[in-house]
């Protein structure tokens, strides 16, 4: 009977303890909850970054009012345009580069941009290994649609795992928000639209 007894007070302390030690827990995480998520880095936007399996150096961004680079406009839209220098780093050629850039603080009808290569205006290109070019990532816009003087891209890149934990095998997995790069705007007249009508 003493046994039964004793027993039945450890039990008691520890399901206290237990308990004691899920409260604290909870009041923590409840506690770092809480805490003010940190904004994405300020990423530089005179230097190449590296964004996984690309290497990029956004160059400059504006609005065009006419077809861009292979890109055709409807009636009454003009286009955000980004123009970056692209490397691909990994082994084989690819093109998994279109939610790399993502605009921030402007209304997209189509968050999904029209990419081409600037020097021949070929449309979503396959990037080889190793080497660099220059892409015009384009988004449609409405005509009377207000930019603003800057704007901010968010910058996704992602993990190379040698083996997956799904399928075992290697490549880029996880994609995340590595940072932010804030370009000046500029407004391009149809005139002076380079690649215009190409």
């Amino acid at each position: 009977m003493f046994k039964t007894a004793r027993s039945r007070v450890q039990a008691w302390i520890t399901a206290g303890a237990g308990t004691i030690a899920a409260l604290l827990a909870a009041g923590l995480m409840g506690a770092f909850g809480a805490l003010p998520a940190h904004p994405p880095p300020q990423l530089p936007s005179d230097a190449a970054i590296d964004a996984g399996r690309w290497r990029i150096k956004p160059v400059r961004s504006y609005v065009s009012h006419a077809d861009i680079h292979g890109v055709p406009l409807k009636p009454g839209q003009k286009a955000l345009v980004l123009e970056a220098d692209m490397t691909n780093r990994t082994a084989e050629s690819n093109k998994a580069y279109f939610a790399v850039f993502k605009p921030e603080g402007i209304t997209l009808p189509d968050p999904m941009p029209m990419i081409a290569l600037i020097r021949d205006s070929t449309l979503a290109p396959e990037l080889h290994p190793g080497m660099t070019e220059r892409l015009a990532y384009v988004w449609p816009l409405a005509g009377d649609a207000a930019v603003p003087p800057k704007l901010a891209f968010g910058v996704t890149a992602e993990i190379f795992k040698p083996r997956d934990n799904l399928y075992g095998t290697p490549g880029w997995y996880n994609p995340y928000r590595l940072g932010t790069v804030t370009l000046p705007l500029a407004d391009m007249p149809a005139t002076d639209t380079p690649g215009a009508g190409s």
